[in-house]
Parts: structure tokens; C-alpha cells; sequence
């Protein structure tokens, strides 16, 4: 079988942040960010979807062992970004604005090194029901 096929995991983490960038004043970071440069954080139940692509192995039928994808994404993602505070937490969002877009491609950058390159790898991250980034974009 050489047909490409794409298994996803579905997790889910809740982390706090400030969208706050320094070099603005307090007037600039309040109209561009909003309610999200609230000085005292506030938190979102993110929701996270990875996707890996290849062929299925001859043996097992399996692209991916979705155990150890489940375990990957825990050890990885959940447990260094759950119940967090983003930017006080986290060495990755110590000088990196910690957007939905900047989380996405960390998470994407953490889970590629960990992932056979011979798999594609897409990350779709949720901030809300309605709002939700992916990486890399197609």
C-alpha cells in the first residue's frame, strides 16, 4: 500500500497568558491586544489536534501507534503547558509573545524533533470554539 493517510489526536490542555508586547506603551498594548493584554492574565481551555501523515505499515496496518502519539503529546505538551501560566511558566513564551500562532508552532517545533521526519506533522490548536490556528498552514 503506498496511499498516504493522516490519524489525528485530539488533546486538551487550560493555560493562562498575556498578549503584551514590551516595546509598546500601555496604550498601544490595550488597543491592539484588548482583553487579552489584561495585566492579570486570563486563561483559555485550548483544545489540540495533531495530525500525522504516511503510509500505513505493512505489519500492523498502523501509520502511527496512536499510544504512543497520546504519550508523546502528554509528556511533551500537556505536561509542560498545562494549568501554566504561559508567560510566567514557560521558558518558550519568556520572550515570545504567547499568541495562539506563536503556541502553534512551538508546539509543532517540540513534537517535529520527537516525530520520524518520514511522517508529516500538522498542528491545529483551538483557543476557543470559534478561534483556532494551524501549522503548518496549507
Amino acid at each position: 500500500m503506498d496511499n498516504k493517510v493522516a490519524v489525528y489526536r485530539k488533546e486538551h490542555f487550560n493555560a493562562a497568558h498575556r498578549l503584551h508586547n514590551p516595546l509598546w506603551d500601555e496604550e498601544t498594548n490595550a488597543t491592539v491586544f484588548g482583553k487579552c493584554n489584561n495585566p492579570n492574565f486570563h486563561g483559555h481551555n485550548y483544545e489540540v489536534i495533531v495530525k500525522v501523515i504516511g503510509v500505513p505499515d505493512q505489519a500492523t496496518g498502523y501509520v502511527y501507534d496512536m499510544k504512543l502519539l497520546s504519550d508523546l503529546i502528554q509528556e511533551n505538551v500537556l505536561e509542560r503547558f498545562d494549568h501554566k501560566n504561559l508567560n510566567l511558566d514557560t521558558t518558550e513564551f519568556k520572550n515570545l509573545n504567547p499568541s495562539a500562532e506563536n503556541i502553534v508552532v512551538v508546539i509543532y517545533n517540540i513534537l517535529r524533533d520527537k516525530i520520524e521526519p518520514r511522517f508529516d506533522l500538522q498542528i491545529r490548536l483551538y483557543e476557543t470554539e470559534r478561534n483556532f490556528v494551524e501549522y503548518p498552514a496549507n
